[in-house]
């Protein structure tokens, strides 16, 4: 009778079920996903930044950096990359901020725009992060405007603020 089906029903049901969890658990990761922004954290002058990791191609120690004469103060230099001649920007000038004097080497994250490759001189690098889209706020009004030509966003992390920056803003004083 009647309950000769239900272990054939029971089985389909679950796989069904079971298929449609499937379905729902992608849905779910790619809103996710789109609700999460991932970011490289960096530190210049004990300030938080973060830039899509997208827009970077690598993070290294700095090596020599080969002076250029009659370049703006922001242009740190020349050094070799893997054979390519990089472009140094000295992020803590472009900030107005003092040269380090600590002794100590500082890294670099290399970046391409508008098909030149630059390595942006920063203080340290911290990690990669998501970020929940729902934490990021507008550029403050009171922050300095130097930190507010380089900031596209701010994220409000726990006791921090991280400043969300761009190559392109970083680079406009090229323009």
């Amino acid at each position: 009778g009647c309950f000769d089906d239900g272990p054939r029903r029971g089985v389909e049901a679950e796989k069904a079920m079971a298929s449609q969890l499937v379905v729902a658990s992608d849905r779910n990761r790619a809103i996710n996903a789109q609700d999460t922004r991932q970011f490289v954290t960096m530190f210049i002058d004990e300030q938080l930044f973060g830039v899509p990791t997208q827009q970077i191609q690598d993070a290294h120690v700095l090596s020599e950096i080969t002076p250029v004469p009659l370049a703006p103060r922001e242009i740190a230099g020349v050094l070799n990359i893997r054979g390519k001649i990089v472009t140094a920007i000295n992020l803590r000038i472009r900030l107005g901020l003092d040269p380090r004097t600590d002794g100590k080497g500082g890294m670099s994250i290399l970046v391409e725009h508008e098909h030149d490759l630059y390595s942006l001189m920063i203080d340290s690098v911290r990690d990669v992060v998501d970020l929940p889209n729902s934490l990021q706020e507008q550029v403050p009004i009171n922050l300095d405007r130097r930190w507010r030509d380089v900031a596209e966003s701010v994220y409000r992390l726990d006791g921090e603020l991280m400043i969300e920056s761009s190559v392109p803003r970083q680079l406009n004083f090229l323009r």
